[in-house]
C-alpha cells in the first residue's frame, strides 16, 4: 500500500472532498483523484461514495480510515526517531499543560529545557486535562498533564506533583482566618470557576454532586489573573493551587475539610515509545519533582 496514496486518502476523508484536500496538500485536484483510484484498485474496494456533492466514506473507507491514522502516525513517529537517533541537536516536544500549571509550575522547567537543548523545538499547548487526553489520543501532542486519580487504561502516566486544592478567598473574607472550610460553607458562596474540562472544575463538580448541592457559579473564566481579580474584589470565591496565590497578599488559601489532594501526571499513549527529545523532557520534569519533594 503506497503511503502517499494513504496520506491523500486521509486528507480527502478529513476535508470532505477532493478539491478541499488538494488545496490542503498544495497539489492539483486530478492528482488526488488518481491516487484514490489507485488505492481503490489496489484494495479492490470502494472507499468513497461520490454520488453526493460532498463525498462520503463507504463502510470500507471507514475501516481504512482508522488504520490510516494509526499507520501514518507510526510512520511520523519513526521518521522523527530516526532524525534524533544520535543527537538532541534537533527534535520536537509537543506538550499540553493546563493554564494553572503552565503559569506557575512549568516556566522554570520549560526555560531550563530550552537552555540545555536550544535545537529542540518546544511547543506548549494550553487546554483542560479532558481536552489534553483527547489530543494525546489523536496524536496532536506527544504528552500532556492529567489528573491521575483514575488514569485511562490506554495512557501511561508518571506522577510529578501531588498538590492540595485550596479554597481561595479575599483577605478580608469572614472565613479567611479559618483553619479550614467545609464543603457546605464553600458551596454557600457565589463561585468563580474554570470552565468545564479543567481539572479544578471537574473536582468541584464531583464534590457538589456527592454533597447533593448545586454550585452558585457567578463567573466562568479560564484566565487566572481575571479570576484572582474577581475574587480579590469580593465578587466570589474560587479554588486554585496554593502556589497561584503565594505572592498575592489580597488573597488567602484555605484548605477544605476533608482535604482535597490532586495527583498530577505526565501522560502519553500506552505502548508508544517516546522520542529521545520527549523522554529527555520527561526525565527533566521528574527530576524537578524529586528535587521539589525532598
Amino acid at each position: 500500500m503506497d503511503l502517499r496514496n494513504l496520506r491523500y486518502f486521509l486528507a480527502v476523508a478529513e476535508a470532505g472532498g477532493f478539491t478541499a484536500a488538494a488545496e490542503q496538500l498544495h497539489i492539483a485536484q486530478p492528482a488526488v483523484s488518481m491516487a484514490i483510484r489507485k488505492l481503490e484498485q489496489t484494495l479492490d474496494l470502494p472507499l468513497f461514495d461520490r454520488q453526493e456533492r460532498r463525498v462520503r466514506l463507504t463502510d470500507e473507507g471507514e475501516v481504512l480510515l482508522r488504520h490510516a491514522r494509526t499507520i501514518l502516525q507510526a510512520v511520523e513517529d519513526a521518521e522523527r526517531d530516526m532524525r534524533e537517533l544520535h543527537t538532541l541537536e534537533r527534535g520536537e516536544v509537543r506538550v499540553g499543560i493546563p493554564s494553572m500549571l503552565g503559569s506557575y509550575y512549568f516556566p522554570p522547567i520549560l526555560m531550563a529545557f530550552r537552555h540545555r537543548y536550544p535545537g529542540i523545538r518546544l511547543e506548549v499547548i494550553e487546554a483542560g486535562t479532558r481536552k489534553l487526553q483527547q489530543m494525546i489520543h489523536a496524536g496532536e501532542i506527544d504528552m500532556g498533564v492529567i489528573v491521575s486519580d483514575t488514569p485511562p487504561e490506554d495512557l501511561e502516566t508518571h506522577r510529578f506533583l501531588r498538590a492540595q486544592m485550596m479554597a481561595i478567598l479575599p483577605a478580608d473574607h469572614a472565613l479567611a482566618s479559618a483553619p479550614s472550610i467545609s464543603y457546605d460553607a464553600f458551596f454557600a458562596e457565589e463561585l468563580v470557576m474554570f470552565k468545564e474540562g479543567y481539572f479544578h472544575r471537574e473536582v468541584i463538580d464531583r464534590i457538589s454532586r456527592e454533597a447533593g448541592v448545586t454550585p452558585q457559579i457567578g463567573f466562568e473564566a479560564n484566565l487566572i489573573p481575571l479570576i484572582k481579580q474577581i475574587v480579590s474584589h469580593g465578587y466570589g470565591i474560587t479554588t486554585l493551587l496554593e502556589m497561584v496565590v503565594a505572592d498575592d497578599p489580597s488573597l488567602v488559601a484555605v484548605p477544605f475539610t476533608p482535604e482535597v489532594w490532586l495527583d498530577l501526571s505526565l501522560a502519553w499513549r500506552k505502548g508508544h515509545r517516546l522520542s529521545r527529545a520527549n523522554q529527555t523532557f520527561v526525565d527533566l520534569v521528574l527530576a524537578q519533582a524529586d528535587t521539589t519533594n525532598r
